[in-house]
């Protein structure tokens, strides 16, 4: 037992006797590895700024990744979200917030894309009712699902509607309303039109979770707790 353990471990540590015309295979990879090294740095050596180009490029590719499949920025193009979000604010859009099961609540801040239902643009909104929601504006007050909503983000002067309404939302949609009422292009604006002034939920390209320019206008965004008292459609409280 002893001589044949001794015998197969020579055999995995040194090649048989002859075997001098053998080409020593251990040699490849490192020569391999040497060619790499070389074409990587024959690469880079045509590079305008050689390293630290590559490095920018890198990190360009990253900030790409980033922005096509986590956070995306988006700039407040208009003052109908005042007095959170001003004009030139950048919000860093949350693209996973809605993934994995997740919907859309109320009182989140959503970024959506309104081709077809609003106009061909992204846009910016506060969701205001959900599937199966029943939005009412009577009396210059807010109701959803018969609960009556205080909304402290409004523009302040603002009434929650000069417009009265009563819709439901259809399952799968979203109702949307700005936070500058009396300058805001919203789900109330569209109530005729085709879809009834809703948005799928297919078309929201996630919420908004940051303020993050300027400086220093920067803060984390939260849910109200305004909406916390409605009850679902059916009735029930969450």
């Amino acid at each position: 037992m002893d001589s044949e353990a001794q015998h197969t471990e020579r055999d995995r540590s040194s090649p048989p006797s002859g075997s001098g015309d053998v080409p020593d295979v251990a040699e490849a990879p490192e020569e391999t590895e040497e060619r790499s090294r070389f074409v990587f740095t024959s690469l880079l050596s045509r590079l305008p700024g050689g390293g630290y180009t590559a490095a920018f490029l890198l990190c360009v590719g990253a900030l790409l990744l980033v922005s096509a499949f986590v956070v995306q920025p988006f700039q407040i193009p208009s003052g109908s979200m005042e007095p959170a979000f001003r004009v030139g604010d950048r919000v860093l859009v949350n693209k996973l917030a809605y993934r994995f099961g997740s919907e859309p609540q109320r009182g989140d801040v959503v970024v959506f894309d309104g081709s077809g239902y609003f106009g061909d643009a992204d846009y910016i909104k506060r969701v205001v009712g959900v599937g199966g929601d029943r939005v009412v504006c009577e009396r210059g007050r807010i109701k959803v699902n018969g609960e009556p909503v205080d909304e402290p983000f409004l523009y302040p002067g603002d009434a929650p509607s000069q417009v009265p309404f009563d819709v439901v939302v259809p399952d799968g949609s979203l109702f949307l309303l700005g936070d500058h009422r009396s300058d805001s292009s919203d789900s109330r604006d569209h109530l005729g039109q085709p879809g009834g002034g809703m948005i799928p939920v297919s078309e929201v390209i996630g919420r908004a979770d940051w303020i993050a320019w300027p400086i220093g206008h920067w803060t984390s965004l939260e849910r109200p707790d305004s909406y916390a008292r409605v009850p679902g459609p059916d009735g029930a409280h969450g």
